[in-house]
C-alpha cells in the first residue's frame, strides 16, 4: 500500500494521528504528515480507519498494481 496526504485539502483535524499514531503525526503548523518511513503504512491495521476518519478525505491509500 502507499499512503498520500493532500496537503491542499488537509485542515489539521488530527483524526489520523489519533487513530494511527504509529503512522501519522502533525507538523509544526498542525497539518497531517506521515512519520518517516511510514509511506507504506508499516503494516499498521489502523491506517485504513485513519483515512476513513479524515473529515475532508485528504488521505488516499493506493494498492500496488501488478
Amino acid at each position: 500500500m502507499h499512503i498520500e496526504i493532500d496537503q491542499d485539502v488537509c485542515i489539521g483535524a488530527g483524526q489520523c494521528a489519533l487513530t494511527a499514531p504509529n503512522v501519522f503525526t502533525q507538523d509544526d503548523d498542525g497539518f497531517s504528515t506521515l512519520l518517516p518511513g511510514m509511506d507504506d503504512g508499516g503494516g499498521d491495521p489502523l491506517v485504513r480507519e485513519a483515512a476513513r476518519a479524515c473529515p475532508v478525505h485528504a488521505i488516499t491509500i493506493k494498492e500496488p498494481t501488478g
